[in-house]
């Protein structure tokens, strides 16, 4: 389908299924839960998918519409059954998007069975349809009563005085509506020619955001006979019923106690009804203006911009930088000229302003990535026979779009290693004393220039002697050297291709992938995954990632005589030592910093340039940090700390080892990006 609305279909499709999973989920937990903002939702899909042209898509959301329809009005109670069959529902509507984002078309996905299940819970509790009205209407022989304030009392007042007509009209809309606050509106351009508006009820804010069910009612003055009206309003499609009632304010004045004299007004009387009149139309004016503010607040925080254009501005922004950092280098020729060295610094000032601004525009908050868990936390728990609380905080941290893109399936991957392997069934945990419901709790939070992601659960913890034996077993260590390793090394096995724990195989986890695919996925993306675990008590697996993956701060060094950029965020510091002080370990070089034995990798060996061994006595060393691990790196010479553009080697080189990519320096050399967590898999 060549349709360039297709594409804004697809995105709002899947932002209201998302919206509709997290509102059902919570309509499962909470009974007493008000679904009319879930009923929305679903008429809005139902109303795009219309417009498409999207048949089936469209059928089933006007039946599934109609089912939560009934539990609005009460004749349907909230059970399991019916939230399990909303939620299947929603699935279906989430695989027709998928074939139409794929295809352009919504394939020909079966839909009967689960119309049929709406069907039946419909038909099996019409019986129970409930007589309360949100809105507090008193129908007495189609005579409905509202209650009025002070300023419409006093407008009906001067309304009778004047013989005018005072009509209730009440507006029934057909079930099968797709626009409801369109159909709306064309009732009141109709009615407001005939008179003047005095009430609506809902309000008309809550009409136009379609806050109604398919009724509603107007308020009316004016001199014209009711059943030019009737024919005015009935002949507008989709409109199911018109009645108008005309309302007596003799009846009125008697119910609120006032004093009427139904005489005609004397001039001062006119006066101050006009008065009242003006009152009136000024607060309805001042009423307007509110909802206009309104509107525009709301309007205008969001924009869809296509991510290329944003790649395509960032790379604009990137060759601002380096030419920056090119000024800066020859800044120091212009000690005589202030003009130029001032121009200079303010060329500085508004591209690290324009830095900050476009990537405050490419951040996302990482909410779009946890809103998927609830569901799938839910379903695993079915399908498990395991209860499990999800628990989701700092869903607002932001985070590079690019790396929320790639973040989901490794996240995907713990969470349902935690559900499985973790958190016991519900009659385990209360044997050892705990209880029933298992805590599953995601959280995200800034530290520094990174994002670290939380994942904790109050399982079972990770059996470490298991998977020492396991380890051996499938011959990835030997036995003496499994006797020796520490518990975070022992930990770390579990992120081998390969390896697992588990002695039976099921659709959930267990089949030996998953977590090494876990590893190579943050990795990729320039962070590192930790685990800590508790037998007994849980497992707590920290993922960190940088806020972005197209400008970082980084340590430029010299080898031999070639320059290469060091991540700052990977550096824990810089230490001069002397040559005497490298000890042997295990045939490998090692200093001893304050305690700590800290393996040293020379990158003239690991970068194979013509330089070897320790030329001087005293070695620089650039100790960098991979979780609690460290490794000290000998480099020939720091140059400073600079902000780079990452720029990627191209697919001919995308595989380069212990290479992350490259960047640009400002006198236009290219300078090589260390990988950090390859030199500690080398290690």
């Amino acid at each position: 389908m060549d349709n360039k609305y297709l594409n804004v279909f697809i995105e709002e499709s899947n932002e209201y299924i998302q919206k509709l999973n997290i509102e059902l989920l919570e309509l499962g937990k909470n009974r007493d839960r008000n679904v009319d903002e879930i009923f929305r939702y679903m008429h809005t899909l139902k109303g795009m998918a219309g417009t498409m042209g999207f048949e089936k898509f469209t059928e089933l959301s006007h039946q599934l519409e109609d089912l939560l329809d009934a539990i609005r009005s009460g004749s349907i109670s909230i059970s399991p059954e019916v939230v399990d069959v909303l939620l299947e529902g929603v699935d279906i509507l989430q695989e027709f998007v998928e074939e139409i984002a794929e295809n352009g078309q919504e394939g020909n996905k079966d839909i009967s069975k689960i119309i049929e299940k709406a069907k039946i819970l419909i038909k099996n509790n019409n019986e129970n349809e409930a007589k309360n009205n949100k809105y507090l209407i008193e129908e007495k022989e189609n005579k409905i009563e509202h209650s009025f304030n002070e300023y419409e009392l006093k407008i009906f007042e001067e309304a009778s005085r004047k013989n005018m007509n005072i009509f209730q009209i009440k507006v029934v809309l057909q079930r099968d509506c797709l626009l409801k606050s369109a159909r709306a509106f064309l009732v009141f351009k109709a009615i407001e020619n005939f008179g003047e508006v005095i009430k609506t009820i809902p309000e008309v804010k809550d009409i136009e955001d379609e806050k109604f069910d398919r009724e509603f009612y107007i308020y009316l003055i004016t001199n014209t006979n009711k059943d030019i009206i009737q024919k005015s309003v009935e002949s507008i499609s989709e409109i199911s019923e018109v009645i108008i009632t005309e309302i007596n304010f003799e009846n009125i004045a008697q119910k609120y106690g006032l004093f009427f004299n139904s005489q005609k007004s004397s001039n001062k009387d006119e006066k101050v009804s006009a008065t009242t009149e003006n009152s009136s139309k000024d607060i309805n004016k001042i009423g307007e203006e509110k909802d206009t503010k309104d509107i525009k607040k709301k309007s205008g925080k969001t924009l869809r911009v296509d991510i290329e254009r944003l790649d395509n501005l960032m790379n604009l922004v990137s060759e601002l930088i380096i030419i920056k950092t090119r000024l800066e280098e020859i800044e120091g020729d212009l000690d005589k000229d202030q003009d130029k060295r001032e121009a200079i610094e303010y060329l500085s000032r508004i591209t690290s302003n324009l830095h900050d601004a476009v990537m405050k525009v490419r951040m996302v908050p990482i909410e779009n990535v946890f809103n998927r868990f609830p569901r799938i936390v839910y379903d695993l728990s079915k399908e498990l026979n395991k209860k499990v609380n999800l628990i989701i905080e700092g869903a607002e941290t932001e985070l590079d779009r690019t790396v929320i893109d790639e973040i989901g399936d490794p996240l995907l991957h713990i969470v349902r290693n935690a559900i499985d392997h973790g958190i016991e069934k519900p009659e385990e945990r209360v044997k050892i004393g705990k209880p029933e419901e298992g805590n599953l709790i995601m959280k995200a939070y800034h530290d520094g220039n990174n994002v670290v992601i939380e994942i904790n659960d109050d399982g079972a913890g990770i059996d470490c002697e298991r998977i020492a034996r396991k380890a051996v077993e499938k011959g990835i260590v030997d036995e003496a050297k499994a006797l020796r390793m520490k518990e975070t090394e022992l930990l770390s096995l579990i992120f081998e291709p390969g390896f697992s724990t588990s002695e039976k195989i099921t659709d959930i986890s267990g089949r030996g992938v998953g977590l090494d695919v876990v590893k190579s996925k943050i990795e990729s993306l320039g962070g590192n995954v930790e685990v800590y675990t508790k037998k007994g008590e849980g497992t707590k697996f920290l993922i960190r990632l940088p806020l972005t993956l197209a400008i970082i701060q980084a340590l430029m060094i010299k080898v031999d005589e070639e320059k290469y950029a060091i991540p700052l965020n990977t550096i824990r510091e810089t230490v001069i030592v002397s040559t005497n002080e490298i000890k042997k370990v295990y045939k490998k070089d090692v200093i001893v910093l304050r305690g700590k034995v800290i393996p040293l990798i020379s990158l003239h060996e690991l970068l194979e340039t013509s330089k070897k061994g320790y030329i001087n006595e005293k070695i620089i060393v650039v100790v960098v940090k991979k979780g609690e691990k460290d490794i000290g790196l000998i480099v020939d010479d720091l140059i400073g700390e600079q902000e780079i553009v990452i720029k990627s080697l191209g697919n001919y080189l995308k595989n380069l080892k212990f290479i992350a990519g490259a960047t640009i320096l400002g006198d236009g050399q290219v300078a090589l990006i260390l990988d950090i967590n390859s030199l500690f898999e080398e290690e």
